[in-house]
């Protein structure tokens, strides 16, 4: 994919629609069916249109900002309106100026950095339809909250967990992130009003598709290093299946979510149920995860909260 994306392809007005649906909560006025003289339905649909974008935009920033750092790109970040210096890094690690991951696999750094170009994309497009109506970033963290998840997926057998420190630690962390966005883009598209040409729920999907593709790269390079020791008693697969384990303890009481291994032992590359289609998370409960807590506000990977007012959606 292209490192830069031509924002004039896309039809400005039908992506979030228009101003007016920008707003959290902007109601469409609309005429029941068999209903004369204007009168009005009696259950109005909100448009959450703006409020899914902004939801969306803050786990942009989170991915963009952990790609980018990976690959010694962070200051890109400020760029297209993010904030590097609200990245909380492990320390000693900037992640800019080519102070990156050093990488032992040329191909593994040359996928960090096409992933890395697609969340920068993503952030700035959604910023740019947003206009005044983006969120800023929110604080991220991405030292002590990868310390945590590591050690609660691994039960603390994994202590000191730094997804900069080699490669198989990035695509370990990178995993934690990249099946999240599928499923949260997934279930959002129910919520979406503008399903026109080259509206809402058409752009939504198109993001939705290079997140899969993401997650499938992540997925397949874990699983060729499935056997790998991580630790005397955990390898690459036991790993995996211990975060996937993680965000399910999270995310609700429904099992959505697999390792890289099925229950034969044969590859599980796709993340889908037995009809082959994709999970969906609802806003809450993406929020559990990206919180590391169930039912939290705040935490995790973002320790003050994501920015915007979320209420309408994280009920839903």
């Amino acid at each position: 994919m292209s490192n830069e994306i031509n924002e004039k392809t896309l039809n400005r007005r039908k992506f979030l629609g228009a101003a007016g649906a920008v707003g959290a909560g902007t109601l469409l006025a609309s005429c029941a069916p068999g209903m004369t003289g204007g009168a009005m339905a009696a259950d109005k649909k909100p448009n959450l249109d703006g409020t899914i974008f902004n939801f969306a935009l803050n786990l942009e920033y989170l991915e963009a900002a952990f790609y980018l750092a990976a690959v010694g790109r962070l200051e890109e970040l400020d760029a297209v309106g993010g904030d590097s210096s609200k990245v909380i890094l492990p320390a000693g690690f900037t992640g800019k100026g080519g102070n990156g991951i050093k990488f032992e696999s040329a191909d593994v750094a040359a996928y960090a950095n096409e992933i890395a170009s697609d969340e920068l994309n993503h952030v700035r497009i959604i910023r740019t339809v947003l206009g005044k109506g983006a969120v800023a970033q929110p604080m991220i963290d991405l030292g002590p909250a990868f310390l945590a998840a590591g050690n609660a997926a691994s039960g603390g057998a994994i202590t000191g967990f730094n997804p900069f420190a080699n490669d198989l630690f990035f695509l370990h962390g990178a995993f934690i992130f990249e099946d999240v966005g599928v499923s949260a883009y997934k279930g959002a598209a129910r919520f979406l009003s503008d399903t026109s040409a080259g509206g809402n729920l058409e752009n939504a999907a198109g993001i939705l598709a290079v997140e899969a593709y993401h997650a499938g790269q992540i997925r397949t390079l874990l699983y060729q290093q499935r056997n790998t020791q991580v630790t005397p008693a955990l390898k690459v697969s036991d790993v995996v299946a211990a975060i996937s384990n993680l965000r399910d303890a999270v995310d609700g009481a429904s099992d959505v979510d697999q390792g890289i291994l099925n229950a034969a032992g044969g590859a599980n590359i796709v993340l889908a149920d037995t009809n082959s289609i994709a999970f969906s998370r609802t806003p809450r409960q993406v929020g559990n995860i990206v919180f590391l807590k169930v039912d939290a506000v705040k935490g995790g990977f973002f320790p003050e909260g994501l920015n915007g007012d979320f209420a309408a959606i994280l009920a839903l």
